[in-house]
Protein backbone atom coordinates (compact mmCIF):
# COMPACT_ATOMS: atom_id res chain seq x y z
CA UNK A 1 0.00 0.00 0.00
CA UNK A 2 1.27 3.58 -0.95
CA UNK A 3 1.38 6.33 1.76
CA UNK A 4 0.41 10.27 1.29
CA UNK A 5 1.56 12.90 3.36
CA UNK A 6 0.11 16.05 3.62
CA UNK A 7 1.63 19.53 5.03
CA UNK A 8 1.06 23.12 5.35
CA UNK A 9 -1.36 23.26 7.47
CA UNK A 10 -1.74 26.21 10.09
CA UNK A 11 -3.69 28.82 11.84
CA UNK A 12 -4.59 32.08 9.85
CA UNK A 13 -6.28 35.06 10.08
CA UNK A 14 -9.91 35.67 7.71
CA UNK A 15 -8.83 36.88 4.00
CA UNK A 16 -5.48 35.16 4.28
CA UNK A 17 -4.00 32.08 2.77
CA UNK A 18 -2.10 29.05 2.69
CA UNK A 19 -0.48 26.08 0.45
CA UNK A 20 -1.16 22.32 1.34
CA UNK A 21 0.97 19.79 0.32
CA UNK A 22 0.76 15.88 -0.57
CA UNK A 23 3.69 14.13 -1.58
CA UNK A 24 2.66 10.41 -2.50
CA UNK A 25 4.87 7.42 -3.21
CA UNK A 26 5.15 5.59 -6.72
CA UNK A 27 2.35 3.71 -5.62
CA UNK A 28 0.01 6.19 -4.59
CA UNK A 29 0.96 8.84 -6.64
CA UNK A 30 1.27 7.54 -10.52
CA UNK A 31 -1.92 7.24 -12.98
CA UNK A 32 -4.02 8.42 -9.37
CA UNK A 33 -6.44 11.49 -9.45
CA UNK A 34 -5.50 12.75 -6.31
CA UNK A 35 -8.68 14.64 -4.33
CA UNK A 36 -8.59 16.98 -1.42
CA UNK A 37 -11.31 16.39 1.38
CA UNK A 38 -11.51 18.20 4.52
CA UNK A 39 -13.68 16.75 7.63
CA UNK A 40 -15.03 19.48 10.18
CA UNK A 41 -16.59 19.02 14.12
CA UNK A 42 -19.80 16.91 12.69
CA UNK A 43 -17.03 14.25 11.23
CA UNK A 44 -18.41 14.68 7.92
CA UNK A 45 -15.84 14.07 5.51
CA UNK A 46 -16.55 16.42 2.00
CA UNK A 47 -14.73 17.29 -0.87
CA UNK A 48 -13.00 19.75 -1.62
CA UNK A 49 -10.93 19.38 -5.17
CA UNK A 50 -9.42 16.60 -7.38
CA UNK A 51 -7.10 16.79 -10.45
CA UNK A 52 -6.81 14.32 -13.09
CA UNK A 53 -3.46 12.10 -13.18
CA UNK A 54 -2.37 13.96 -15.94
CA UNK A 55 -2.63 17.62 -14.57
CA UNK A 56 -5.36 18.53 -17.31
CA UNK A 57 -8.45 18.59 -15.42
CA UNK A 58 -9.63 19.85 -12.10
CA UNK A 59 -12.96 20.26 -10.14
CA UNK A 60 -13.79 22.05 -7.26
CA UNK A 61 -16.84 22.31 -4.76
CA UNK A 62 -19.05 25.44 -5.13
CA UNK A 63 -17.63 26.44 -1.60
CA UNK A 64 -14.29 26.95 -2.78
CA UNK A 65 -14.50 27.50 -6.52
CA UNK A 66 -12.70 30.44 -7.10
CA UNK A 67 -10.88 30.52 -3.94
CA UNK A 68 -8.58 27.55 -3.87
CA UNK A 69 -6.51 26.22 -6.96
CA UNK A 70 -5.35 22.45 -6.85
CA UNK A 71 -2.27 21.91 -8.86
CA UNK A 72 0.51 18.95 -9.16
CA UNK A 73 4.04 18.31 -10.43
CA UNK A 74 4.08 14.75 -11.43
CA UNK A 75 8.12 15.38 -11.56
CA UNK A 76 8.29 15.92 -7.60
CA UNK A 77 5.01 13.42 -7.01
CA UNK A 78 3.36 16.39 -5.19
CA UNK A 79 -0.14 17.94 -5.34
CA UNK A 80 -0.59 21.53 -4.05
CA UNK A 81 -4.09 23.16 -2.31
CA UNK A 82 -3.64 26.87 -2.82
CA UNK A 83 -6.12 28.32 -0.62
CA UNK A 84 -6.81 32.08 -0.71
CA UNK A 85 -9.82 34.28 1.07
CA UNK A 86 -10.04 32.23 3.98
CA UNK A 87 -13.27 32.37 6.25
CA UNK A 88 -13.82 30.60 9.78
CA UNK A 89 -15.73 28.58 7.40
CA UNK A 90 -12.81 27.23 5.57
CA UNK A 91 -11.71 25.78 9.42
CA UNK A 92 -11.46 22.03 9.11
CA UNK A 93 -9.03 18.93 9.08
CA UNK A 94 -7.80 18.51 5.24
CA UNK A 95 -6.97 15.26 3.53
CA UNK A 96 -6.00 14.59 0.58
CA UNK A 97 -6.97 11.08 -0.95
CA UNK A 98 -5.77 8.81 -4.05
CA UNK A 99 -7.90 7.28 -6.30
CA UNK A 100 -7.24 4.69 -8.74
CA UNK A 101 -10.73 5.25 -10.47
CA UNK A 102 -13.15 7.67 -11.19
CA UNK A 103 -11.86 11.33 -10.42
CA UNK A 104 -11.58 11.20 -6.98
CA UNK A 105 -14.56 13.50 -5.79
CA UNK A 106 -16.46 10.88 -3.52
CA UNK A 107 -15.21 8.93 -1.05
CA UNK A 108 -16.11 5.39 -2.58
CA UNK A 109 -13.37 6.21 -5.35
CA UNK A 110 -10.37 6.73 -2.39
CA UNK A 111 -8.15 4.16 -2.57
CA UNK A 112 -5.46 5.74 -0.04
CA UNK A 113 -5.88 8.39 2.56
CA UNK A 114 -2.80 10.77 3.79
CA UNK A 115 -2.77 11.87 7.56
CA UNK A 116 -4.97 14.76 7.75
CA UNK A 117 -3.68 18.74 7.83
CA UNK A 118 -5.27 21.35 10.11
CA UNK A 119 -6.53 24.39 8.95
CA UNK A 120 -8.18 26.96 11.89
CA UNK A 121 -8.97 30.45 9.87
CA UNK A 122 -9.91 32.87 12.66
CA UNK A 123 -11.90 35.85 12.71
Amino acid sequence: QGRLVESGGGSVQAGGSLILTCVGSDATYRRHDIGWFRQGSWNVREWVASISSDGRRTSYADSVKGRFIISRDNAKKMVTLQMNSLTPEDTDLYYCAACSGGHCSVIPDVNVWGQGTQVTVSQ
